[in-house]
């Protein structure tokens, strides 16, 4: 089990190389207001001065603390390898160099803490320091500013707020353990340390408590109930300590002169607790704890682990390979481009949505909903009233009066209502241009990842189908609009399903007879508006006041003229219904055959026959910086997420008891 700290060691150093906190790993977090003595804590656990020290904030960057134990120097002299030093500490920053002065080591914390941050300024940037030594147990800490109030110096206004965010981003990770550091000679009540580790941690079940100071206690006074958890609870345990004082230092007393002053003092001030208190216990205690810590989280780690490396596989897979043959690779994304263009239309995509209709069933939707039901609403009497259709009859006998309806004014007045249909039928047209356009960012977003790498070949596969589509879409229009023009040439009143004018006459004219004794029309004598009654409709002043006039004057029709105007109004009626189910049933048929049909059978050779060229090829398969940039860094991501890997399965269950 002692070699899992050693095994979170390695996984930090492996997520440190890419630059990213993806995995939530278990470490020692220490928290503490400034000069509540953090740095004497972790000075007396390693046992070596190599802490700047001061007043005011001195530890102004997170030290990420790794504690290796190593076999005594004579073990390791008698295996002919390693570093010839007891003991010894290496940053990550300084590659290969090693520092076997530990007053070297507070110099260059300085100088590192210096180089990223001015006077008295913070930096979240943290410093990692692995320190191996025989005399320590493998532990893992990081080390951070201590909670101050008022602004020093040229310190930001925000100096606490910034404090308090970089010490919550840290004691957040649920896989972190919290060491609260407050001293004996301040009220447990008011820690600022507590506080925060109540925030994020309000059961306890992470947090531990180390009452630093002991021997700075007013005298008469003693942190006996502090220690036995009487005052304020920790679940972890209360841990006494005894820092060095400033006179110590100055006398440059030693860590283990310290260590043994100190369980002096506990057997004589606190002689039930002396066991359970002091530098000593508070190391195994803590490499206990995080040991144990380790073993619960492990089994999360191993998921979370797998789980991304599979993410970020498919990212990469998403991304592509560097171009090598860029004429192979043109050809296959063009291809693969204008395949999903028609599987989009044929319905056997493979990115089929589910929120809107799309390609084909979109196409079909304008066909027979939208298309259709506009054709359907069109009344075939609509803009005729019993006055134009009139007006008509008698413009077409000329000067001499009618024995029958005139056939030219049913062919003039069917006409104008076939007229109608042209313009839905061209929006019909314009309607499946825009949806075959939306299919093309379809495909470009949803089917074919690879464009989104080459910008450059993306416009142009645009711009070759937009050129492609706008050069069908007036010879769709005019064929459409033949379809309407050939109805037009030829009235063929022989069709099958047209009724027969006589059988129309007669049908109108045994209605009239039977319904004639008891139909009168109301005003039946009604003046016009500044003339006399109305004499007749045939004379030559009142036929022109009748093409003339806006709102024709309400007068009663004779039978003759009801009869008339009914029978045209049938025929019309017939007739135009067999023309719209015509158009109905034919333009559909010409726009798939002069627009869709034609673009997807000529789409690939259209696209091949306008990018694939010698020239362009470099050009047209530039990569954005993005793509490329994304890709580094997923490759070295997933290569991290490898090597972790490889590290926890090293792990077997028998080391975790």
């Amino acid at each position: 089990m002692e070699t899992l700290i050693p095994i979170i060691n390695r996984l930090q150093e492996v997520f440190l190389t890419v630059g990213a906190e993806i995995i939530q790993l278990p470490q020692i977090v220490v928290v503490g207001s400034q000069s509540s003595g953090k740095s004497s804590v972790l000075e007396s656990l390693v046992g070596c001065d190599f802490l700047p020290r001061g007043s005011g904030i001195v530890t102004r960057r997170p030290l990420v603390l790794q504690l290796v134990n190593v076999p005594p120097l004579e073990e390791r002299r008698k295996q002919e390898h390693g570093i010839k030093a007891e003991e010894w500490g290496t940053f990550l920053h300084c590659k290969n160099q090693i520092f076997t002065d530990f007053s070297e080591i507070r110099k260059e914390i300085e100088e590192e803490t210096e180089r990223t941050t001015n006077n008295k300024g913070i930096s979240p940037e943290p410093i990692h320091l692995k320190i191996y030594s025989p005399n320590i147990l493998n532990l893992t800490l990081v080390d951070l500013p201590g909670i101050t109030k008022v602004p020093v110096g040229d310190q930001p206004e925000d100096i606490e707020t910034q404090v308090q965010e970089m010490i919550l981003s840290f004691i957040s990770n649920p896989n972190s353990l919290i060491l609260c550091v407050s001293p004996a000679n301040s009220d447990l009540a008011t820690s600022d340390a507590l506080k925060l580790a109540r925030e994020v941690d309000p059961d306890g079940r992470r947090t531990l408590l180390v009452v630093s100071k002991l021997d700075l206690m007013d005298a008469g006074t003693d942190a006996l109930e502090v220690l036995l958890g009487r005052v304020i609870p920790v679940r972890l345990g209360i841990i006494g300590v005894v820092n060095r004082s400033q006179h110590d230092l100055n006398t440059q007393k030693t860590v283990a002169d310290a260590c043994r002053d100190e369980q002096a003092f506990l057997q004589r001030h606190y002689p039930s607790l002396a066991s359970r208190c002091g530098s000593r216990y508070l190391a195994r205690t803590l490499s206990r704890l995080l040991m144990h810590h380790i073993r619960d989280c492990l089994p999360e780690l191993k998921t979370r682990v797998t789980v991304l490396s599979a993410q970020y596989q498919a990212r990469l897979s998403s991304y592509g390979e560097p171009v090598e043959d860029h004429s192979a690779t043109l050809l296959q994304i063009v291809t693969k481009f204008a395949t999903d263009y028609c599987n989009t239309i044929e319905g056997t995509a493979r990115h089929i949505q589910t929120s809107e209709l799309c390609g084909g069933a979109r196409i079909c939707y304008i066909f027979h909903e939208t298309f259709g039901r506009t054709l359907q609403s069109i009344d075939p009497l609509g803009g005729l009233t019993e006055l134009d259709i009139l007006t008509a009859i008698r413009n077409a006998t000329g000067p001499r009066p009618a024995l029958f309806v005139p056939e030219v004014s049913f062919e003039l007045l069917v006409k104008r209502q076939i007229k109608r249909l042209e313009e839905p039928s061209l929006r019909c047209v314009e309607l499946v241009h825009e949806e075959l356009q939306r299919i093309i960012q379809h495909c470009s977003s949803y089917s074919t990842q690879e464009l989104l790498r080459f910008p450059k070949l993306h416009d142009s596969i645009v711009e070759v189908v937009t050129s492609l589509l706008r050069k069908r879409l007036p010879i769709t229009n005019e064929m459409v609009h033949n379809l309407v023009a050939i109805e037009l040439a030829y009235i063929n009143t022989k069709h099958p399903d047209f009724t027969d004018a006589a059988q129309v006459s007669a049908s109108v004219n045994s209605q009239q007879t039977d319904s004639l004794d008891g139909k009168r029309w109301k005003n039946e004598k009604m003046p016009s508006e500044d003339k006399g009654p109305v004499t007749g409709f045939g004379s030559p002043a009142k036929a022109v006041n009748l093409l003339d006039t806006a709102v024709p004057i309400s007068r009663k029709l004779s039978a003759r003229e009801q009869r008339d105007c009914e029978v045209i109004q049938r025929l019309i009626k017939s007739y135009f219904l067999i023309v719209r189910k015509n158009i109905q049933d034919s333009v559909p048929k010409t726009v798939m055959h002069f627009l869709v049909n034609f673009v997807k059978e000529r789409l690939q050779s259209e696209l091949v026959g306008q990018l694939y060229k010698q020239p362009l090829l470099q050009e047209l398969l530039i990569e954005s910086q993005d793509t490329a940039q994304q890709r580094t860094e997923v490759s070295q991501m997933l290569e991290a997420l490898k090597k972790a890997n490889n590290i926890i399965s090293e792990i077997r269950e028998t080391h975790l008891w």
